[in-house]
């Protein structure tokens, strides 16, 4: 396994991280144990998890994700081996989890030391590495979102007071690092502007979508993740799977998430579906796992920290784990810019 430095600090995190918004809906907490005991074993010291997960959000599930990875290193006493992020939720309305402290889950000083205050019981620690919100309080571009329409007298919580209320949770050590996701280059400039300004905490890293089929992270943000040091952790680095080539020729394999769930439409459209076949060509032409090919470009990308994968078996684990050996030749990577141009980011 390799691994790279979070940001400006002295911390080394894996290049795959795992990502377990399926524990608690899709995995059972015996099969989340058994996912974090074998990418341990196999050099992931990364885990990524949220407040809000299980996914998709429900009452009935929140924070489960969290109390699974907490029994977890209650078991497995592998905390200080491990590197743990987790999110604070953003704005209720945007994903409809109104449950979510009664739906006023806004990214304020209150909101977040409640949020924090309750992530450390369910992940059984007395710390944080890595605190995010999990998305901006403002109306932006995330979430697949396209054309930017300013909310001109929006009441939105000033990034001043979010990253106001992690630098005072750093101090009082209950979390390490700060840093964010599904964010702007706007939002990055004003977290790095700020935490220079003010002697604040200064961010890490980057939560974003990034793919073959979303590359949408490399105008604006790649440039800036680059020269201020604050490196992707890239989510949905396989689509939801379709990456995989599970879901070519219009097959729908039966308990897939896409299936299970409507919402789940962000990588399902033609423009995706000619793109991924495009893609699953060049993996069969050069002899390549699709879904190792796929993860493998994300890896390769030098702005990118860490790629968190996810899985629902084992089977798909280890796929996604092998991916490390894998290196892609420039001639694959040729073959991949020429689709790219043919189409360009159809799953924003």
């Amino acid at each position: 396994m390799e691994y790279r430095s979070l940001g400006r600090t002295n911390i080394k995190v894996s290049a795959i991280g795992l990502g377990t918004m399926t524990f608690g809906e899709q995995n059972s907490e015996a099969e989340g144990h058994q996912q974090l005991d074998h990418a341990f074993d196999q050099g992931v010291n990364l885990i990524d998890t949220a407040e809000m997960y299980a996914v998709p959000p429900r009452a009935e599930t929140y924070g489960s994700t969290e109390r699974i990875i907490g029994s977890w290193l209650k078991r497995s006493g592998l905390r200080d081996k491990i590197v743990l992020a987790t999110k604070v939720a953003g704005p209720g309305a945007v994903l409809g989890v109104t449950h979510v402290r009664g739906g006023d889950n806004k990214l304020d000083r209150r909101n977040i030391v409640e949020a924090v205050e309750a992530s450390l019981q369910r992940l059984q620690t007395d710390y944080i590495d890595i605190y995010q919100p999990h998305w901006p309080s403002r109306a932006t571009n995330y979430f697949g979102r396209l054309g930017y329409q300013h909310a001109h007298g929006e009441q939105a919580v000033a990034v001043e007071e979010t990253l106001g209320a992690m630098d005072e949770l750093v101090r009082a050590g209950k979390i390490r690092h700060v840093g964010v996701s599904n964010e702007t280059p706007w939002g990055i400039h004003q977290y790095l502007q700020l935490a220079q300004a003010g002697g604040q905490q200064r961010i890490v890293s980057i939560q974003n979508p990034y793919s073959l089929l979303n590359r949408t992270f490399e105008i604006g943000l790649a440039e800036l993740a680059i020269r201020e040091d604050v490196g992707l952790l890239a989510y949905s680095p396989l689509a939801f799977g379709v990456l995989s080539g599970k879901f070519l020729n219009g097959a729908r394999p039966p308990g897939s998430r896409m299936v299970r769930w409507s919402r789940f439409a962000r990588y399902t459209n033609e423009y995706a579906d000619r793109a991924t076949a495009a893609y699953a060509d060049i993996a069969g032409k050069h002899g390549l796992n699709m879904a190792q090919m796929a993860l493998a470009f994300v890896r390769q990308q030098p702005f990118v920290t860490s790629v968190l994968i996810g899985a629902t078996t084992m089977e798909q684990l280890r796929t996604n784990l092998a991916s490390t050996t894998v290196q892609l030749s420039q001639q694959v990577i040729q073959d991949i810019d020429a689709v790219h141009r043919a189409h360009p980011s159809p799953c924003p």
